[in-house]
């Protein structure tokens, strides 16, 4: 038995109402479990009950044993004076407020259907073992009970990314332009650079980008420079020449601090990711459009991919890296990037933006993600190897979310698929 349980019990009325009386023998009736609190202090705030005909308004709190109340020392904290009732798997001591009167107490392992604690065990037996603990038995879920969980995951992982987004918008006084910078220069640096690029766009003076709208060469030159990447110039590549020639001059016209964040990372890239590329590209966006936000904010499907149809300037056409020459090809942004950025990027600030001003989603704000294929990795595809239906971006970013808040945390009590099979009925 875990704690956990107990709150779910408790909070589901997974039990007989009309036939639970405290340990000492009083008739209890739940009028309202109240309203379960996650943070410190009583479990669940404001219920309301019924102990033998005289109603009591309070809080709630739930333990395995009633001496589980002094072991965390409720008894010391004046806070816990207003529980109404004291509701635990295995009454083994009286407990008592700080005025000396005696806390009723509600043991419930005589009211709870063995049925449920078999579902229970079944969940959680052996889940060391097990990457998901349902594993087993996410297949017999009914296709409407994991669609409409999969709908409210997906707007859940927004949700969880708007709080980057809305710490941003806070340090930048609502400066929409800045934070889609910061978040699209992070995301240009992948797992590798992300980081790095995001702590270099938060710091940057957002004006400076505004003054170079249509100046890709000195656009460039800022953010090779504040990567690191111009530390040594060949004097024999005219084109890295040019570019430390640019910073050093806006290094000097807006008293910048160049060099501060250490150098971007090539290894474990591939070269059409290496931050030279990436780079290059990300001015390239910069200096060819100076309504970006708007136009991201306002397109939708194929036009919203179209805005970053934008390559690497004409010198990486045969480079990779400086002065080592390569096969000729254009440094396009593929479509599979673009998806990453969609998905990771404007997704998220989209959502952020339309429930800031009051907008509601429509249709098409989900269409856009369900357009987008599939992401590919290690966790998806263990969902696929349970043979869970997966058709776009909008299920893996539903799933990673399950996977990530839900499945490695153990948190199957709070999810709709843990909830289904602890109240099958065999």
């Amino acid at each position: 038995m875990k704690e956990d349980l107990l709150h779910y019990i408790w909070k589901y009325k997974k039990y007989p109402n009309t036939r639970l009386k405290t340990t000492s023998g009083s008739a209890v009736l739940i009028k309202a479990v109240g309203m379960h609190n996650q943070l410190s202090g009583s479990d669940f705030f404001n219920a309301s009950l019924e102990i033998d005909g005289q109603i009591w308004a309070g809080n709630v709190e739930i333990h395995l044993k009633s001496s589980d109340w002094y072991a965390h020392n409720h008894e010391k904290d004046t806070s816990y004076n207003n529980v109404i009732l004291h509701v635990v798997w295995e009454d083994d001591v009286s407990v008592f407020r700080a005025d000396g009167s005696e806390i009723p107490t509600l043991e419930l392992k005589n009211f709870i259907s063995d049925e449920l604690l078999v579902n229970y065990k079944k969940l959680f037996h052996g889940a060391k073992d097990r990457t998901i603990n349902c594993q087993s038995d996410i297949k017999i879920i009914s296709d409407f009970t994991f669609n409409n969980w999969m709908e409210r995951l997906y707007f859940e992982r927004l949700e969880h990314k708007s709080q980057v987004i809305s710490e941003l918008l806070e340090t930048s006084k609502n400066d929409w332009e800045k934070v889609l910078f910061i978040l699209l220069f992070k995301n240009f640096g992948s797992k590798i650079n992300g980081n790095h690029f995001f702590e270099i766009a938060k710091s940057l003076d957002f004006s400076i980008v505004r003054k170079l709208y249509n100046k890709p060469l000195e656009l460039e030159g800022l953010l090779f420079g504040l990567t690191g990447l111009l530390s040594n110039v060949n004097e024999l590549d005219p084109y890295q020449k040019k570019l430390k020639t640019a910073f050093d001059f806006l290094v000097h016209k807006h008293e910048l601090t160049g060099d501060v964040f250490g150098k971007a990372e090539f290894f474990k890239l591939r070269p059409s990711n290496f931050p030279t590329i990436r780079l290059s590209q990300f001015a390239a966006l910069y200096a060819s459009n100076n309504n970006l936000f708007q136009d991201l904010m306002h397109l939708e499907g194929r036009d919203l991919s179209a805005l970053f149809n934008c390559k690497a300037s004409s010198y990486w056409d045969t480079h990779f890296t400086f002065g080592k020459t390569s096969g000729k090809r254009a440094k396009t942004i593929s479509k599979k990037f673009i998806d990453l950025l969609v998905i990771n990027t404007i997704m998220p600030l989209k959502f952020c933006y339309q429930k800031h001003n009051g907008i509601p989603l429509t249709d098409s704000f989900t269409q856009d993600i369900e357009h987008i294929a599939k992401e590919d990795n290690a966790i998806i595809q263990r969902f696929l190897d349970l043979d869970v239906t997966v058709e776009s971006a909008k299920d893996t970013q539903a799933l990673l979310e399950l996977y990530h808040n839900y499945c490695s945390t153990n948190k199957c009590l709070q999810c709709a698929v843990g909830t289904a099979l602890l109240n099958l009925k065999h």
